[in-house]
């Protein structure tokens, strides 16, 4: 790492409400027609209309919040895999750089629009469980042996209060759903996280246990994504935004260009205080809001392009968590192994732009229905066995039994 540190005239309906999945990931679901248009209803593509078909309508997904959550996983594979070029490649820095302000703001502020409806209700609380907790400890425990192997460390601990690696998103999205409650009867909630993130970032003394640093500095994005509406969504879409969003991601390119020099890309990670990182703490201050503005910013632009409609890779919106935390074993695993620094032609141009396209489909083959029915016994397991049975579920076995 380099010291470098709708179109007008057209109406669309509103975006569908929150609906948390098992697995932790957001998953949207499909608003549900009025009952006169469902006695109206024509018949489906099939020919047939689904009452006429004797089965229950299958909750559909959004396309734009699946296409948003792959578009943004592709990024960070790609930039995991930049990393080891930014040392001696300054548009790999600035490009970097650029992606780095945006693409976990991005999947952070779905996952918050998507934590509306959480409460502390039994169902919820147990798919907070077993799609979040129990996958973080399966992975943590995985990455700890891996790196045990892999790097030939066999030092290793296993620590599920220090999260290693890409881990600490799991945590942390762990901690800001069960304090949504909290943010819905706050006053000024976004300012408020602002303030809590860089009181964070100018507190030395936090240290690594479950990332404290990361959970409070990315917290001002899933705050955010809580108190986004529908509309907002809808006006990053306005043509005009779209246009805009070319010279602002421009803009950024190029300043990030002339920063790659000057500063370090730590501060876009979010895991070190302003004194960590050798500057003094109002520096801290500055640069948390200054990067604030900055994501939000490209996050719109990001939103602004993202298709509305269904697309070939629409389908691997679901299971961008599977991308996510798999594709981090051969990210180190690059590492330990040394590709980076036994192939130079990598650091080429034409080696840049084949690490970002091995990384893209890599990821996207991580995201892809087999590997989730493969993995799903770690990243969504039923663990019926592990909670008590509540008066719903029993009355809905005896009503199954008569």
């Amino acid at each position: 790492m380099t010291n470098s540190v709708h179109p007008h005239g057209r109406h669309r309906a509103p975006l569908p409400p929150a609906q948390v999945p098992a697995d932790g990931v957001p998953t949207p679901r499909a608003p549900q027609p009025p009952p006169q248009a469902v006695a109206t209803a024509p018949p489906t593509p099939a020919g047939r209309s689904t009452a006429q078909s004797g089965s229950k309508p299958a909750k559909q997904r959004d396309a734009f919040f699946d296409n948003a959550k792959y578009l943004a996983i592709v990024l960070v594979a790609m930039a995991h895999a930049w990393e080891p070029l930014t040392d001696h490649s300054r548009v790999a820095e600035s490009l970097y750089m650029t992606v780095y302000t945006f693409h976990m703001p991005a999947f952070i502020v779905i996952s918050g629009y998507f934590s509306r409806s959480f409460d502390m209700r039994a169902d919820r609380l147990k798919r907070l469980v077993t799609g979040i907790a129990v996958p973080y400890v399966i992975f943590e425990i995985a990455y700890t042996f891996f790196k045990r192997w892999a790097d030939d460390d066999p030092g290793q601990p296993i620590s599920l209060l220090d999260p290693w690696y890409l881990t600490w998103f799991l945590v942390a999205l762990f901690v800001w759903r069960l304090t949504v409650p909290l943010w819905k009867i706050v006053r000024w909630p976004v300012p408020l996280a602002l303030a809590i993130a860089t009181l964070a970032v100018i507190s030395p003394d936090i240290g690594d246990d479950l990332d404290l640093q990361r959970v409070l500095q990315f917290l001002p994005f899933f705050v955010l994504g809580l108190f986004m509406k529908p509309e907002y969504f809808q006006l990053v879409r306005r043509r005009e935004v779209r246009i805009l969003s070319i010279p602002v991601f421009a803009s950024a390119l190029l300043l990030a260009y002339w920063a790659a020099p000057r500063m370090t890309s730590a501060w876009f990670y979010r895991r070190d205080s302003a004194q960590e990182l050798g500057a003094p703490w109002w520096a801290g201050v500055v640069m948390t809001l200054a990067l604030f503005g900055c994501s939000v910013v490209l996050t719109a632009c990001f939103f602004a392009w993202v298709p509305r409609r269904k697309m070939w890779f629409t389908v691997l919106g679901a299971g961008t968590l599977y991308g996510y935390l798999l594709h981090g074993f051969l990210a180190k695993g690059s590492r330990f192994w040394g590709w980076f620094d036994n192939y130079e032609w990598l650091h080429q141009p034409l080696g840049e732009i084949f690490v970002s396209v091995v990384a893209a489909s890599v990821v996207t083959a991580l995201c892809t229905p087999p590997v989730q029915r493969m993995f799903r016994f770690a990243m969504e397991p039923k663990m019926e066995w592990a909670f008590k049975r509540d008066a719903a579920q029993l009355a809905r076995e005896r009503a199954k039994s008569t």
